[in-house]
């Protein structure tokens, strides 16, 4: 198991990465970010791949988070399609996770989205399995306050038993993140232990409820919940990180950063290395031999 965090592709991210002592990466690669497999030559990725071999960083998975379930059948077929894309900029990197979203109509409860989400993602979740890749679905509701109307169903175990039910591949799983578990008031240990062998990667991210303005506004008004980084938040990261290796998870631990209200601006990548000094306490060191 290794930390690393999310970020684009960049000479100098690759350069502050290594030097920071983190030893993987989560590729972001949304349209228009550097490796866009539309406009990238395969020797520019191939290119990229080295040069993390060469920093001796792992590319743990690779990330886009668009609405594949949008209303606008345009926009949902153009975000899927990209999306399908990056199988092959996997492959090149011989990375074997792409983490997404499940998508949403936010008009529509979480069952009532089940019967597009298995018309979207049935083919796709073979053609994953037949290339043997997994797809991580991240578990941000993309809504907490007004309006309500998110763009991911895939935030609860409600959600989760129905999609999975949908659609039974095996190449179909979780890319768990804490912090909103938190925020909404779930158990995040319990899911590590229901839901183990379905997690396929790891955002680190910490999170607070701030109790002083739920016990003024309630949980639903801005400002009842907060994003940390790792370290800074209510999660117990020991306690998340054993029960992940208890229930056999193999991949990294990838911090999502650049999200904490106070290390923030100028001292984003302070707070990014200090959660990452906070996490190695409980991860075992690469010169640790089994």
């Amino acid at each position: 198991m290794r930390i690393g965090y999310l970020t684009q592709y960049s000479e100098a991210e690759i350069a502050f990465a290594k030097a920071a002592g983190f030893g993987s990466i989560q590729l972001l690669i949304w349209p228009g970010y550097p490796l866009d497999p539309t406009v990238t030559s395969d020797d520019e990725i191939l290119r990229a791949k080295e040069q993390y071999a060469e920093a001796g960083i792992e590319v743990s998975a690779i990330g886009y988070y668009p609405n594949h379930l949008d209303p606008d059948e345009a926009a949902a077929r153009q975000n899927h399609e990209y999306f399908k894309r990056l199988f092959d900029v996997a492959e090149k990197m011989e990375v074997g996770i792409v983490g997404s979203f499940a998508g949403r109509n936010p008009e529509l409860d979480i069952a009532d989205n089940i019967p597009l989400f298995r018309q979207v993602w049935t083919d796709t979740a073979q053609e994953a399995e037949d290339r043997g890749l997994k797809i991580a679905f991240e578990n941000c509701p993309m809504f907490h306050y007004h309006p309500f109307r998110g763009t991911n169903i895939a935030y609860c175990p409600r959600a989760w038993d129905l999609m999975f039910e949908a659609v039974p591949s095996p190449a179909l799983g979780l890319e768990y993140d804490p912090s909103h578990l938190v925020c909404l008031l779930i158990d995040h240990l319990q899911v590590i232990f229901d839901y183990g062998e379905r997690i396929y990667h790891v955002h680190a991210k910490d999170a607070e409820v701030v109790w002083r303005n739920v016990r003024r506004n309630g949980i639903l008004e801005p400002e009842a919940v907060r994003h940390r980084t790792p370290g800074m938040g209510v999660v117990k990261w020991h306690e998340v990180i054993s029960a992940l290796v208890e229930v056999g998870y193999s991949s990294n631990l990838d911090i999502e950063g650049r999200h904490d209200p106070v290390y923030r601006n100028e001292r984003e990548n302070e707070g990014l290395v200090i959660s990452l000094q906070h996490l190695q306490q409980f991860v075992k060191p690469e010169w640790v031999r089994d």
